[in-house]
């Protein structure tokens, strides 16, 4: 299992729905990939799930992934959700 600790820093102007992209990338990995803050952890593949975390920018969130692309999918959703667009 890979994970990674990042400060959300989406720009809301750049992406009217940071959370469906989000989603979107998750799903393009096949590890099974989780979005966890607070005492919440959930599936970053699931937009139920996601549109339930509630974070915004400055929220500090727990990217992990475990499966044969676990490195590559932590990698990627960090650099989208530290992204400064």
């Amino acid at each position: 299992m890979t994970s990674k600790t990042v400060c959300v820093k989406l720009n809301a102007d750049a992406e009217a729905r940071p959370v469906a992209v989000l989603v979107q990338k998750a799903s393009q990995f096949e590890s099974k990939v989780l979005i966890e803050t607070g005492d919440k952890k959930i599936n970053a593949k699931s937009i139920m799930g996601m549109m339930s975390l509630g974070f915004t920018n400055g929220s500090e969130v727990v990217i992990s992934a475990e499966g044969v692309d676990e490195q590559e999918a932590v990698e990627n959703l960090a650099e989208y959700l530290q992204c400064d667009k």
